[in-house]
């Protein structure tokens, strides 16, 4: 049994077509595009706002320069979204909760800030592994130290990301589970799970949506100290 709690984060496969693709495809289509009208639908004005508004508050610290990232950073937090999001659906599967797709958004993108870093300003980026007013018995370890931490971020970024999303699935199913099983032992003790577990589906929808943002709320944190 306990097994079977881990089989909903297998990718699961039919026909030979792993559906994991077609579920990082599917959250593209379910927005609309917007068009050519002066005025637009309800729904393509309120994901306007929202983009304008995320947009505005991620730029906020970033200097000009780094508002060349609007574009990506601001899709990337929509992918993620709706990835966490269409997870919590029941006989879904969620992408996100794979730390190889994690690990593969994470990578590159801090690769990317690093690279940005050392072509525009090698002197500021590899200032920051060395504080100012070190002394110098500790300058070699902290170097080491920092340049750890540097390392670690990528991976920090995914496994926060997959650790959020997992353990959040594993407690639904686990209440669940039990509100199932209590139901015709203990209707009251079952009544109450099930009341707990709908308080835990709103926080994850929450956690969701958070965790989203914090992926790439980091991203333009690493962003800003290369630009």
């Amino acid at each position: 049994m306990a097994l079977n709690f881990f089989d909903q984060f297998a990718s699961p496969i039919c026909l030979g077509i792993p559906l994991a693709s077609i579920a990082l495809i599917f959250p593209w289509i379910l927005f609309p595009s917007p068009s050519e009208r002066w005025l637009n639908n309800r729904l393509v004005t309120i994901q306007s706002w929202f983009i304008n508004r995320f947009t505005q508050q991620l730029l906020l610290p970033l200097n000009p320069e780094g508002h060349k990232w609007a574009l990506i950073l601001t899709s990337l937090v929509i992918f993620l979204l709706s990835l966490n999001l269409l997870g919590l659906l029941p006989y879904t599967f969620t992408p996100t909760t794979q730390l190889s797709l994690n690990m593969g958004l994470a990578v590159p993108f801090w690769l990317a800030t690093i690279i940005i870093g050392m072509r525009n300003r090698p002197t500021a980026a590899l200032g920051h592994l060395l504080p100012e007013g070190t002394p110098t018995i500790l300058i070699p370890i902290l170097i080491i130290i920092e340049t750890i931490s540097l390392f670690i971020r990528p991976l920090a970024l995914g496994v926060r990301l997959t650790a959020n999303l997992t353990a959040g699935h594993l407690l639904i199913q686990l209440i669940a589970t039990a509100a199932f099983v209590l139901l015709p032992i203990m209707p009251t003790v079952a009544i109450l799970t099930s009341m707990v577990l709908l308080l835990l589906t709103l926080l994850e929808v929450a956690v969701a949506m958070i965790q989203a943002y914090v992926f790439v709320l980091l991203l333009s944190l690493y962003l800003q100290e290369n630009v």
